[in-house]
């Protein structure tokens, strides 16, 4: 496979492929000279063909250029948000061995993360010159089937990350599978609010579009409700890829009386999160147009379970889909055999999307590519009619808008406080029965709890991401415990009420 000829070369260079605010709107010709000028840059810069390289950046059109440039060069690229801590960038560059870094963002991040980048051995290639004519190369790389060509992190139930090895095969399977539901043309334009450095988003962004030459819509910085609005409004987009809780958000905006333009959309996508089936009829009345409820893993790179609410045999309350084309769902219980239609038991997909495996997790891969394909984490229902039902996490994993949080990674910065005796975090729900996450402190010093809730807050907006932050910080007196002395986390859940206490 060429993916280079597959995303870019193959389309008229006139036509647009996407637009973001610092370029502008593009054609695949700019983007053509932009990826080959990349391209030779690396060749000049004596970046090894073949080797892992980390794109640090938000969602521009110049990481779309770095990205096909590497794979232009023969390179596997590793695709990371700014908002990660130059720490957490550190860790994935050492994990993945990556031998080139590109930083785009404001000066101050770049600093401290070229300083943290600095302390690596070896410590990674993180510039490249200006174009040299002499190094620009003409025919693109090839990569094999089961080559690696792309490396994308997920976090773990500890919080340390994995990098999930994708090929070439991978992302075909994609394009046929989800892809066929899109049914994209090259006059679409979409807009996901999901990032490029995750699965959901780098296939609604790079790979779905620039497949069949369509325009893609980058927004950068948060996606928040009215930045969407106005992107909805200036851009006319006519596919919409979300998340549940982002959906509420423009829902919301409309209900206070602001206009959300959506007349030019035709389809509208839904993934990353359960969606509450209150909401979903909510935005099927809104929008005016079908809604795809899908279900999705880092693990086969993009949504492997899809349906459209309110049709069909998939439809019915809690369902997240039906298998895509090219993918088999089975519900499996702890030995791996299938169970019969109601019995809740673990999702098992077969796909050819699946990726290769963990790098260099022997152990997490051998349980997780298992029985002929992957085991997702998720505990599930088969209805009668054949769609699957979610019913919760086997890990404790938490879904919050579109990313997996690791409630490990969240108590480890909180429970080493002076003012926090011991913690733990949940998953809850809100008012709109969109998933949360509460952290339940006991502070050290019983007759100062706001002291404890203040130092946590504080300790969560320095220690971690925004998208990992828990919404709730609950002080109590105690954990609860089971009978041998083990945190009962159910006990937690069972006990959460009405959202307040925001962190």
């Amino acid at each position: 496979m060429n993916p280079v000829r597959l995303f870019l070369l193959a389309h008229d260079g006139g036509r647009r492929c996407g637009v973001d605010r610092h370029a502008g709107a593009v054609t695949y010709a700019w983007m053509r000279e932009a990826a080959r000028g990349y391209a030779g840059r690396l060749r000049a810069a004596g970046v090894r063909p073949g080797c892992r390289a980390v794109v640090v950046s938000d969602d521009r059109l110049s990481a779309v250029a770095a990205i096909l440039g590497l794979w232009w060069h023969g390179c596997v690229p590793v695709v990371l948000h700014p908002m990660l801590r130059p720490a957490e960038i550190a860790f994935v560059v050492r994990d993945c061995a990556a031998e080139f870094v590109e930083l785009t963002g404001a000066p101050e991040q770049e600093s401290a993360l070229r300083a943290e980048l600095a302390r690596l051995d070896p410590p990674p290639l993180t510039g490249l010159g200006p174009p040299r004519p002499e190094f620009l190369p003409h025919e693109p790389a090839d990569f094999g089937d089961t080559d690696e060509l792309l490396v994308q992190y997920t976090s773990g139930s500890t919080g340390r990350p994995r990098g999930v090895r994708h090929c070439a095969r991978a992302v075909r399977a994609v394009l046929l599978g989800m892809g066929s539901l899109l049914a994209l043309t090259p006059g679409d334009v979409v807009l996901s609010t999901a990032k490029l450095s995750f699965g959901y988003g780098f296939g609604n962004s790079l790979l779905h579009p620039y497949a069949v030459g369509a325009a893609s819509v980058l927004l950068d910085g948060p996606a928040d409700p009215y930045g969407v609005a106005a992107a909805l409004g200036e851009h006319r987009p006519t596919v919409l890829l979300s998340v549940p809780r982002l959906y509420a958000g423009l829902l919301t905006l409309v209900e206070h009386g602001k206009a959300v333009e959506t007349g030019s959309l035709r389809l509208a996508v839904a993934t990353g999160e359960r969606l509450p089936d209150r909401l979903a009829a909510r935005i099927t009345e809104a929008f005016g147009v079908p809604l795809l409820n899908g279900f999705g893993a880092t693990e086969v790179l993009h949504t492997v379970l899809a349906a459209e609410v309110g049709r069909g045999r998939a439809a019915g309350p809690g369902s997240i889909g039906l298998p895509v084309p090219g993918v088999t769902a089975t519900v499996r219980d702890d030995a791996g055999e299938p169970v019969g239609d109601g019995i809740p038991g673990r999702l098992h997909l077969a796909t050819d999307s699946a990726g290769l495996g963990y790098l260099d997790r022997p152990e997490d891969t051998a349980r997780t590519f298992a029985d002929g394909g992957v085991y997702t984490g998720d505990i599930v229902v088969r209805a009668a009619g054949g769609g699957l039902r979610h019913i919760e996490r086997a890990d404790d994993m938490l879904l919050l808008g579109g990313y997996k949080i690791a409630p490990a990674e969240i108590e480890h910065v909180v429970r080493d406080l002076a003012e926090v005796a011991d913690c733990a975090v949940v998953g809850g729900r809100d008012a709109g029965g969109l998933e949360q996450a509460v952290v339940y402190v006991v502070p050290r010093d019983g007759s100062a709890p706001d002291a404890a809730r203040r130092a946590v807050r504080a300790a969560l907006r320095a220690g971690l991401a925004p998208y990992k932050r828990p919404s709730r910080v609950e002080v109590i007196d105690a954990l609860p415990v089971t009978a041998n002395g083990k945190l009962a986390r159910f006990r937690l859940r069972d006990g959460l009420g009405a959202p307040g206490g925001g962190a």
